[in-house]
């Protein structure tokens, strides 16, 4: 196994640059998933660590090796694609041993790596079908196993999951997961579905246009986001942002949103008058229906979305919209009015004008 490190790395498509100067170094055996908007460059840096696109500037390693000028076969990596990319006319087993049959590997030595991967994957009883005969799922499967039959130092996964149904791809996320652990090998993931990335991950790397916005494991990214951006992407239903003003007042720190003033219990960075955005996790917002705008925001539901597991309950507070998650089945219905208040310690504030975390 082995890690990455990635330096300074660039890109450009003539006169449009798509990555910006990207570093991160991967632990040997750690899953790491890229995540963002569709745009952010996440799957051009994937591309660029396999070989399948050019760097202008920076290094890619593979552990003590530069690899920038290395072949895609010969940097000892193997990618898993979105669209499973299976030879229509190869059998299972054909399929998952063609790279070793590519390097002259016996026959006998490829037929056992074929096995051994269809019985860590389940697809044991599949190795003689063509991948037309197999479900979404079985096919993603010969892909992943094609790709642990060449035991490589590192494994790119380009979002392997985004066509498979809602139920396949939980069964599947928690497959990949629990065989790379079994396996040990480094992981790169990329993936525009924040719940694999928080569900998968050791750490998360939160692209933006090119950039790497934050990188922390899956609850740091939740519990502490760095800027507007990642408290907005990170988080389903995601976090509650409110426009306010930061006031202090005999030593204390205060937000006033709408008539509302709420208490910080922790420093806040920042001068009095300062223009911020208070963040409100769905779950950290209690509901009062007792109280005064000057304790609570007020809030009215317009929509009550029940999930099972928790109802979602949709409103506007000072004009801007807000969903506040209940657990369980909720009683409540369109037009019921209740305050809001943030539970303790867990309100985040943000500078309006630069959207760095103040508190």
């Amino acid at each position: 196994m082995a890690t990455v490190d990635i330096r300074d790395v660039q890109k450009a498509y003539g006169i449009l640059p798509v990555i910006h100067g990207v570093s991160l170094s991967v632990a040997d055996g750690e899953f790491v998933s890229l995540i963002g908007a569709s745009g952010c460059g996440k799957s051009t840096l994937l591309r660029m660590i396999a070989g399948l696109e050019e760097i202008d500037a920076g290094t890619v390693s593979l552990g003590s090796r530069v690899i920038n000028d290395v072949a895609p076969k010969d940097r000892d990596i193997a990618m898993v694609f979105q669209n499973y990319a299976l030879y229509p006319h190869l059998t299972v087993a054909d399929n998952m041993g063609f790279s070793l049959r590519l390097r002259n590997v016996s026959k006998a030595e490829t037929r056992k790596a074929v096995e051994a991967a269809a019985d860590l994957l389940g697809l044991a009883p599949y190795l003689d079908r063509l991948p037309r005969a197999l479900s979404g799922g079985q096919r993603q499967r010969v892909a992943m196993g094609r790709a642990i039959v060449r035991q490589p130092q590192v494994f790119l996964f380009d979002e392997p999951l985004s066509n498979l149904d809602a139920k396949l791809r939980v069964q599947m996320r928690v497959e990949i997961k629990s065989l790379q652990k079994r396996l040990g090998t480094t992981s790169i993931y990329v993936t525009h579905d924040q719940i694999e990335a928080m569900t998968m991950s050791d750490r998360i790397v939160i692209m933006n246009g090119g950039r790497i916005e934050q990188i922390g494991t899956p609850l740091d990214l939740y519990d502490r986001p760095d800027n507007l951006f990642v408290a907005s992407f990170i988080g389903s239903p995601t976090m509650n942002l409110l426009q306010g003003t930061l006031l202090r007042d005999g030593g204390r720190a205060f937000v006033r949103i709408g008539p509302t003033r709420i208490a910080l219990d922790r420093e806040v960075g920042a001068a009095s008058g300062t223009a911020v955005v208070c963040g409100i996790r769905p779950e950290d917002a209690d509901l009062a229906s007792a109280g005064s705008a000057e304790t609570g925001l007020p809030l009215t539901i317009d929509l009550v979305e029940p999930t099972g597991a928790e109802s979602h309950l949709y409103g506007r507070i000072a004009g801007q919209p807000v969903v506040v998650a209940v657990h369980g089945r909720s009683n409540h219905k369109t037009g019921d009015s209740f305050f809001v208040s943030p539970m303790p310690g867990e309100m985040h504030v943000f500078d309006a004008g630069s959207g760095r975390r103040l508190s």
